[in-house]
């Protein structure tokens, strides 16, 4: 068996850990799938592309409102989602042959499960090898949640991971969830001229939001989707092309084509970790201290398959403090996920930061709340954007708020601190 001084599972926000200060080391890195990660291959990076060319598209589209004469001609799928991931696809080649170059790092493409502690067996294309390694960093991600009447029914479906790389927009598109994912996909597909209809168990889209963008948020796509909310599908029928499904009130939908987007799951299922001695929430993140240390000794964790904020600027945070970690133990830095940016990027686009109004409500706070309209202020009017707000909460008393001293900002464009933030 051989041994490595520091294996990393996982070449998405995994692959940020190893840097020149480990040259004098044994590494070893273990891919099974994308280098580059979900962010990359199938998360942040295509979407932000994609959504971007929808914006562009709206734009065209509602010129005439600005007195400018221009006409939306066509949504060219094929050729915009060629573009996206000739670059997309370039950048992971990139990388993962940077990584097989690599004077001092091994790089394993398999699937890795622990066989003890410290121990890995990783099945390769010609066949399985087993390694021990001094230290181990878990970074293997998350993967799309598929609800039981979808797997069950045999039928074909999408999800994040499959969905932008399609050959063309369908028709008739059902979306399965109302969270990020779902809003931002609906948004692209939208745009490229497909009927959306959006199936989501709550009862507004957005729902981690605060409650006045969310209600706001939905109000909007309304008008824009068919919308059935407070539903569940309860079975899913009919033949690729033509899907129909069931929701709990006995109606029924019918669609070319499947996006479910109800949420993610970690990888940890996958990884053998009772062997290894390392414990999991019963979500099945895997239990993690400040310091990103799992409850197996030499053994960290980062990104999706730990943290309960599966974004990956705080992949990449979390990444930098185990780096330093691995290096310095007697010096450990925490992974501070105290107030963490975020936004989505549907039309309109939402940004926040800190504890919504009702977190403020579910500790027993009550803060004082401020809301501008964007259309109030002299650039939102100039702009004519009537959608547009900015709500602010604040801790009531002298001096400056730290419970709920938490802005949650929608504008036509997100702040800057939250302009790199993206869902996995």
């Amino acid at each position: 068996m051989r041994q490595h001084d520091l294996v990393v599972i996982g070449a998405g926000s995994g692959n940020a850990v190893i840097d020149d200060s480990f040259a004098g080391l044994d590494v070893a890195i273990v891919e099974e799938k994308w280098f580059g990660g979900t962010c990359l291959n199938a998360g942040c990076i295509p979407s932000k592309m994609l959504a971007y060319a929808a914006q562009v598209a709206r734009t065209v589209a509602a010129a005439g409102t600005y007195d400018v004469d221009a006409q939306l001609r066509a949504v060219r799928w094929r050729a915009m989602r060629d573009r996206v991931f000739g670059r997309v696809d370039a950048e992971r080649d990139e990388g993962r042959r940077g990584r097989r170059e690599s004077d001092y790092v091994t790089v394993y493409e398999g699937r890795a499960r622990f066989t003890g502690p410290r121990e890995l067996r990783i099945d390769l294309a010609d066949g399985p090898v087993d390694i021990g390694a001094r230290q181990i960093v878990i970074a293997a991600g998350g993967r799309p949640s598929v609800p039981g009447p979808v797997a069950d029914s045999s039928l074909p479906y999408e999800t994040s991971d499959t969905v932008m790389r399609i050959d063309a927009p369908p028709r008739r598109l059902a979306v399965l969830g109302g969270g990020y994912i779902a809003a931002e996909l609906a948004e692209v597909f939208d745009a490229a001229g497909s009927s959306v209809v959006i199936v989501e168990k709550e009862n507004r889209l957005l729902g981690p939001q605060d409650e006045a963008v969310a209600e706001r948020f939905t109000e909007l796509a309304r008008a824009r989707y068919d919308l059935r909310l407070g539903r569940e599908v309860t079975a899913v029928t009919g033949r690729a092309g033509a899907i129909r499904l069931t929701l709990d009130d006995a109606s029924t939908i019918g669609a070319d084509m499947l996006l479910v987007a109800v949420g993610r799951v970690p990888n940890s299922d996958r990884l053998n970790l009772g062997v290894a001695g390392v414990d999991t929430h019963d979500d099945g993140r895997i239990v993690v201290d400040a310091h990103q240390r799992t409850t197996a000794e030499g053994v960290f964790a980062l990104g999706d398959i730990c943290t309960p904020l599966p974004l990956k600027h705080v992949a990449n945070r979390e990444a930098k403090v185990v780096a330093h970690n691995l290096r310095h133990p007697d010096a450990l830095i925490a992974a501070d996920h105290e107030l963490v940016p975020a936004a989505v990027f549907p039309r309109p686009q939402v940004a926040s930061i800190g504890a919504t109004e009702q977190d403020c409500r579910d500790r027993g706070l009550d803060p004082l709340v401020g809301e501008a309209r964007y259309e109030d202020v002299a650039y939102g009017w100039a702009m004519e954007d009537t959608t547009g707000f900015c709500k602010v909460l604040a801790e009531r008393g002298t001096g400056p708020g730290t419970a709920c001293s938490v802005p949650t900002s929608w504008a036509r464009r997100p702040p800057p601190s939250s302009s790199p933030s993206c869902w996995r």
